[in-house]
């Protein structure tokens, strides 16, 4: 294995998954160290994906000499940022920018770096579109770091950008429509002096209303191609802890989402923890309400335990503030907690929705496809070690149009429909998996999955398919629906994209270190690794390329980590010419039909990035870096575009021992100032599409 590059704040083996102690802390709850929610005997996604790679591909990849001896890229354009450290990518002789690789993949690979900045390949340029605290909403002051305010921050943009959509303006020439996820809130980077024992009402309302979500018009320049906000444009909106939403589909007045606020059962305040998301055919944004468990405290019930939530106190003490986050005290606020929203950016005085006939577990994204006859199929993956993917199918069909009734209507299709979770098997005899990625007797990775339905919702009530649940309790106790029907446990299942272009899905798993140790599910064929510290990514084929189908072929595209560990697969490209990935996260696709990774938690050594992968053709396989991001960050939201790519930088600075006194990063604004997470625009410098 190549020799890991020195980082401040590198990860140590007591923190999985790379990431540091304060990201544990304040985006998952310590999840990595609380025992594993799912003690189900379901078969483990890693015993059921050891047979898919292709033994003549991984022979084709002999020699290995990695992308990591590539140029470092650039730096250019980031308000702050240092010098480029290394020498340009681009090869001698060859335009800025260009590269040999795949159409839309054309560009000199940025090198692994501990750069504390976002560095991005030679002849490309950025800048900083929106940063955090800056003001969006009419009469919003300008942010000031030492007198925040919750009513400042409700008309800010909020903290901790994950989740990215930019939607057209029309009407509006030059102009775009920019809509944000904010995760979670970083208190000891946010307030000097902060006490984590003792945090103040003001410092937890500013919390409050740093969560949600951010809509924002966009300007271009058509000069430069960067992006600058247009505040106090009648779109631009703020979604908080605090703002009002409706709980709509099956669910919606059960007994199980009833509080004392809300008798009925329909209304609940707030969204939190929005991690990726998706858009939909009929111009609304989705949001994955991921590691909401680690906001509530004190509960006694098994049903909560499968959820990850405590026994005890949280870490950011809102309990003290609001009785709802008490589960004790209010047993069924956590239930109204942990959907897919549907935001209408189009419309700002519109009620946000919580579908939950999408069921409740820790969404991580919401992407849809559309059947034939224009019914929406809508995948999501529950971020946890050891869970599961689902994906709901409408009976509804989508209207066109932009009439009033045109969108209510389309704002009802993920409220009727079927919800099912995948069950995956593989082709190879469990003997043949060892846990090191060897491949087995037949050469390959692969297997056949089945889309096995949970519940069925209709206008007139619905319908449980497993036994012993209700209907209601299987969309609020989504995950003991998948225990008992037997769905195959993942590692970590996050991003799920169907490629516009080809049909195919890609699921993306992150990593789970916790495969193989002790009593947890050893390795399996749709999870060959023990230990699974860089993750890897499946493409599904549904039957007949049907997002309806009921079953589906699987098969390993990429195994992420060193190109130089033999456990690792690009899809069969030689492994010489590819770049180190390491924990996959969130993706996207560009024009061509190139799959786009984000990483979070990079246990290679360097910075997280943004990488490109195509997916077709004689370069598929052919991956390469296409930026890395400051200091503790992580790679959130990307966007590709023609011309432009757009990434989210979450969590800048957050390194254990980091606070706004010691700060690990002085991205984006330079030494003296407050770290602040931040939206980033790429482009080419000549003008020219990107990677062509």
């Amino acid at each position: 294995m190549r020799k890991l590059l020195p980082i401040i704040g590198t990860p140590s083996a007591a923190h999985p998954g790379g990431r540091s102690a304060m990201t544990c802390r304040f985006r998952c709850g310590d999840a990595c160290f609380h025992e594993v929610p799912n003690t189900s005997d379901n078969p483990y996604v890693g015993d059921v994906i050891s047979g898919a790679l292709s033994r003549r591909s991984v022979m084709r990849a002999a020699a290995v000499v990695t992308v990591a001896t590539a140029a470092a890229g650039t730096v250019a354009g980031t308000v702050g940022a240092p010098a480029a450290s290394a020498a340009p990518a681009g090869k001698a002789g060859r335009p800025a920018g260009k590269g040999d690789g795949a159409r839309g993949l054309r560009f000199g690979a940025v090198a692994p770096n501990t750069t504390d900045a976002v560095v991005v390949p030679d002849g490309y340029r950025q800048n900083v579109v929106i940063r955090w605290g800056e003001p969006i909403l009419r009469g919003a002051p300008a942010f000031d770091p030492e007198r925040q305010t919750a009513a400042a921050q409700a008309g800010q943009f909020g903290y901790n950008n994950d989740f990215l959509a930019l939607l057209p303006l029309p009407g509006e020439h030059g102009r775009q429509l920019l809509v944000a996820n904010h995760e979670y809130t970083d208190e000891v980077l946010m307030f000097r002096g902060y006490d984590a024992a003792a945090p103040t009402r003001q410092q937890v309302e500013v919390a409050w209303a740093a969560h949600g979500l951010s809509a924002v018009v966009v300007e271009e320049d058509r000069r430069t191609g960067k992006l600058t906000p247009v505040p106090r444009h009648h779109l631009n909106r703020r979604v908080t802890a605090t703002t009002e939403f409706r709980l709509t589909g099956p669910a919606a007045g059960s007994d199980l989402l009833k509080t004392s606020a809300d008798p009925t059962g329909t209304k609940v305040l707030g969204t939190l923890n929005n991690c990726s998301g998706g858009t939909t055919p009929w111009g609304t944004t989705l949001h994955g309400e991921e590691n909401f468990n680690q906001y509530f405290a004190n509960s006694s019930r098994p049903t909560d335990k499968r959820y990850g939530i405590g026994t005890g106190a949280t870490e950011r003490k809102w309990e003290r503030f609001d009785q709802r986050f008490d589960v004790a005290q209010e047993p069924n606020e956590v239930h109204r907690f942990g959907y897919v929203v549907e935001f209408d950016p189009y419309d700002p005085s519109s009620t946000p929705r919580k579908h939950t006939a999408l069921g409740r577990f820790k969404h991580e994204a919401a992407t849809v496809r559309l059947t034939a006859d224009g019914r929406p199929v809508v995948y999501s993956g529950d971020d946890e070690r050891f869970d599961y993917f689902y994906k709901f199918v409408s009976s509804k069909r989508m209207r066109k149009g932009s009439g009033r009734a045109v969108r209510e209507h389309n704002l009802s299709l993920l409220d009727e429909g079927t919800l099912y979770v995948a069950r995956l098997t593989g082709d190879s005899p469990a003997a043949d998996i060892d846990g090191t990625g060897k491949l087995p007797a037949d050469g390959e990775f692969d297997g056949s999955g089945a889309w096995i339905p949970l519940a069925t919702a209709t206008a007139d009530g619905a319908v449980s398919h497993v036994e012993g649940m209700t209907a209601d309790e299987v969309f609020v106790f989504t995950r003991l629906a998948g225990d008992k029907v037997g769905a195959t446990k993942m590692d970590r299942p996050e991003d799920i994209q169907p490629n516009p272009v080809s049909g195919k899905v890609y699921v993306v798993l992150t990593n789970n270190s916790n495969r193989g140790v002790g009593a947890n599910a050893k390795a399996d064929e749709a999870n060959p690794r023990t230990a699974n510290k860089h993750g890897h990514i499946l493409e599904l084929t549904e039957r007949r390329n049907r997002p309806e189908s009921l079953t589906f072929a699987w098969s390993l595209f990429l195994v992420a980590g060193d190109p130089e560990d033999p456990a690792t697969y690009f899809a069969g490209f030689p492994k010489d010419r590819v770049s180190p990935i390491s924990c996959p996260d969130n993706v996207a696709f560009d024009p061509h039909g190139n799959l786009w990774i984000s990483t979070d938690g990079n246990q290679l050594g360097s910075h997280d990035g943004l990488f490109g992968v195509a997916t077709r053709g004689e370069r598929r396989g052919e991956l390469k870096q296409f930026l890395t991001v400051p200091t503790g960050a992580e790679t959130c939201g990307p966007i590709v575009q023609d011309r432009r790519v757009l990434v989210a930088v979450q969590h800048p600075g957050e390194v254990d021992g980091a606070s706004v006194e010691k700060p690990a990063s002085t991205w984006p604004d330079g030494p003296g100032r407050i770290v602040r997470p931040a939206v980033v625009a790429v482009w080419r410098a000549d003008g020219r599409d990107i990677g062509v």
